[in-house]
């Protein structure tokens, strides 16, 4: 009876023994098979995104949640022994939800590829208009960039003191990552200009010292008459003229009333500021300019009706512009009328001036 209950147990040990066995080595091979299955997925693409600092469990979890693996444990062990937790790349992920986990693995060690766009951004153009270009791109979303750009922490960081970043944008043609961050993009473009303004002013010390004390004058205010001439000169050869005569009608005591008289300002002042008097609420930017718009004492941008520069630059001028302001041509003209579509006709007198328009704008 002994004997049989010994035969009995051992049985069944034997065969616990067998199953157990069966079991992990059932469990062994769909562990060593679970790197090359393939994900139960219909192909779609799924976005996501590796951020600086997570863990791998983590993103394991990620994976997970997005449908992209199943048994993150699994997943988390099998990157163990290949040695990746630590080798996976932040940014920005497009997977397709029915890769095996060696696939998926692959593609977060290898990193994503950098795409890059060239945009170029044109001298003269408005910050708006510049943010336009750089979406159209790819590169940010317009309406992001316009909110740094409005940003008074972002702008007080870079030494900017008006309401906007406008003028501090340097016109140029500049490469940047697909998506890029707008602080960067901005950063960026204000470097640029730094660059460019510090050059130009370290080869002009003595005009731009004159100029300051002058007219009182700050850098702004240079760079504000800069976008000025920018909007106005055609003929790279005029910048310096056009600067000289907006000068003489600042400067000299015979010139009264002290007025810029110039039609970009008052449609930058209907076109970018957050708040707009009703007749540039009125005013379709592809119009001309009407009467309701040259009366607007509202618009402060109006340099027919306020003396002096207007609040800050109109436009974010280039070199050329830059430099014709901190170096007019010391010419005496107070007045000029467009010939053509590229030049300019200059007169020292209001009467000269008027035989001019009545020459030229028949």
């Amino acid at each position: 009876m002994a004997s049989r209950s010994f035969k009995i147990a051992l049985a069944v040990v034997l065969g616990s023994l067998l199953i157990i066995g069966l079991v992990a080595g059932l469990m062994v091979h769909r562990a060593l098979a679970y790197p090359e299955a393939m994900h139960g997925g219909a192909g779609k693409e799924v976005e996501l995104e590796i951020r600086s600092g997570m863990s791998f469990p983590a993103i394991a979890s990620l994976l997970a949640d997005k449908g992209l693996v199943d048994k993150p444990t699994w997943f988390r062990l099998y990157a163990m022994w290949e040695g990746d937790t630590t080798n996976v790349k932040t940014g920005k992920y497009v997977i397709k939800d029915n890769l095996a986990p060696k696939q998926v693995l692959a593609m977060l060690v290898a990193g994503v590829k950098e795409v890059a766009t060239k945009v170029t951004l044109p001298e003269g153009k408005n910050m708006l208009e510049f943010f336009d270009l750089l979406a159209a791109g790819k590169v940010a979303k317009a309406a992001e960039l316009e909110a740094l750009a409005r940003d008074r922490q972002f702008l007080g960081r870079h030494g900017i003191t008006g309401d906007t970043i406008e003028g501090y944008l340097f016109p140029d043609t500049y490469e940047f990552r697909v998506n890029e961050k707008p602080a960067v993009v901005l950063q960026r473009l204000i470097t640029r200009h730094q660059e460019v303004w510090n050059e130009l002013l370290a080869k002009h010390p003595r005009e731009v010292a004159k100029l300051k004390e002058k007219l009182g004058w700050t850098d702004r205010d240079l760079l504000t008459m800069a976008s000025i001439v920018e909007k106005e000169a055609v003929d790279p050869a005029e910048r310096p003229r056009i600067a000289q005569v907006f000068i003489n009608r600042l400067s000299s005591a015979s010139f009264t009333p002290k007025r810029l008289e110039t039609d970009p300002t008052i449609r930058y002042g209907c076109m970018v500021p957050v708040q707009k008097s009703p007749p540039c609420k009125q005013w379709d930017k592809h119009d001309r300019l009407h009467r309701a718009q040259l009366d607007d004492k509202a618009n402060p941008y109006n340099t027919y009706q306020h003396d002096g520069l207007p609040p800050g630059p109109i436009a974010n001028p280039g070199r050329g512009s830059i430099e014709a302001t901190l170096a007019p041509d010391g010419s005496e003209f107070f007045y000029f009328v467009a010939k053509d579509a590229r030049n300019h006709a200059f007169s020292r007198t209001l009467d000269e001036h008027k035989r001019n328009v009545e020459k030229y704008m028949k």
